[in-house]
């Protein structure tokens, strides 16, 4: 077509040069079709991911705990090798394992670890901080989501710790303050199938379309579409989900 051969000239790649994501569109296009989160420890897997049909990629280090900030020198090779697949970067954000209650020692690491990445170019972070309460640590959020400005930001799975009787508030924190997205399991690692279907139903309502419901733990390429059943979900997480 035309197009796509000025768009070629015009960026001055060669059609051989340019890979393509299967499944990585515009940005309308995005909101209509399932979104593939794939959860990396490293570049290892990342081009298979892309070339599998993940849109965006969850960079992190430690998966064993959780998940922990990756390295300068990984979040630089992910953020160039996405751009060959138009998939997007967000990088964890999170100085060690454990509770998400910091210190401001950890907190001023955090901010230097998102200043580092956003250099990087990468397209948002995946970050959290809780209380000893386990309610939402807003003063810190605050801090974090003023350094991430302009980039997207995903509240990880430390929402997860907070009371189910208090996790509607807490939505409405986050829909108030900008956050792009909530990563959860809908439930603890022992809730069952059935219950974490439901609650992601309820998360969904909660959000009311301002803030983006990313199902996550245990999802696979197995039984995703149990997931993407439910309407207004329409983002899927994980380290097995396009392979």
């Amino acid at each position: 077509m035309a197009i796509a051969i000025i768009c070629y000239s015009v960026m001055g790649l060669s059609k051989e040069k340019l890979k393509v994501n299967p499944l990585a569109t515009t940005t309308n296009w995005r909101f209509s079709m399932p979104i593939y989160e794939f959860c990396a420890e490293n570049v290892t897997y990342l081009e298979k991911a892309f070339e599998a049909g993940a849109q965006r990629v969850e960079l992190c280090d430690n998966l064993a705990v959780g998940g922990t900030t990756p390295s300068y020198g990984v979040i630089k090779a992910a953020v160039e090798l996405a751009k060959d697949y138009q998939a997007q970067v967000i990088v964890m954000i999170r100085p060690r394992g454990g509770d998400f209650v910091y210190s401001q020692q950890e907190l001023a690491i955090m901010l230097e670890d998102i200043k580092c990445a956003r250099d990087l170019g990468v397209d948002g972070f995946a970050l959290g901080a809780l209380t000893s309460e386990h309610q939402l640590d807003t003063e810190a959020l605050k801090t974090l989501l003023d350094a991430s400005r302009g980039l997207e930001v995903t509240m990880h799975m430390a929402f997860d710790q907070i009371p189910k009787a208090d996790q509607a508030s807490a939505i409405q924190w986050l829909k108030h303050h900008g956050v792009t997205r909530l990563l959860t399991r809908a439930g603890t690692p022992e809730t069952d199938l059935e219950s974490r279907l439901k609650r992601y139903s309820d998360l969904v309502e909660l959000a009311e379309g301002q803030l983006e419901i990313l199902a996550g733990g245990g999802i696979s390429l197995d039984n995703r579409d149990q997931f993407l059943a439910i309407a207004g979900l329409e983002q899927v997480h994980g380290t097995r989900i396009v392979f």
